[in-house]
């Protein structure tokens, strides 16, 4: 949370856009160079890239959650992922040129844009760590303690976020039930 004065809000505000992005539509393709920064109002969107025999999925993204295609956007060099919406989606869109102008403007949203990126670097690392010392079925009942995540992802995707095989996850859902 930050203090934001009424002025100060309007300017941020002016710089926003809604945007509604139906199912299965991408928001980023491999090879685009990142320009915006997202906040999701309603839906989720999965990050992957094209494996030698799959598509690899590396994040997932929900209501309430800010996101941008950080190793895109701040170098500008094009992307390695693909972003698409796992559901119709509906977000707040702020270009990156309206947002290096808030930035410097707005010495609260700087606070802001630095706090939020504290946060998603916390839980990139987390993360990292679950991947490094939990077993399979330790990540899968961290990620799916949210009930929600398990209807808005096939079992295909969630193995691969997860990072073993379809079957794998298949066997630790039966242990667990």
């Amino acid at each position: 949370m930050i203090g934001i004065d009424e002025t100060e809000l309007n300017m941020v505000l002016s710089k926003c856009r809604k945007k509604t992005v139906p199912k299965g539509k991408l928001v980023l393709k491999k090879g685009q160079i990142a320009g915006q920064y997202f906040f999701i109002l309603s839906g989720g969107l999965r990050f992957f890239y094209e494996g030698q025999t799959a598509e690899n999925t590396t994040w997932v993204v929900f209501e309430n959650e800010f996101f941008t295609e950080i190793s895109s956007l701040n170098p500008q060099k094009p992307t390695r992922f693909n972003i698409i919406a796992i559901e119709d989606t509906e977000l707040i869109v702020i270009d990156k040129k309206d947002m290096d102008f808030l930035y410097g403007y707005i010495p609260v949203w700087q606070e802001f844009g630095r706090k939020i990126w504290e946060e998603t670097c916390v839980r990139m690392i987390d993360q990292i760590l679950k991947f490094q010392t939990l077993t399979a079925e330790e990540r899968y009942l961290e990620f799916v303690s949210t009930p929600e995540i398990l209807q808005k992802i096939p079992v295909k995707q969630l193995a691969s976020v997860l990072g073993i095989t379809p079957n794998a996850l298949s066997r630790i859902r039966k242990n667990i039930r």
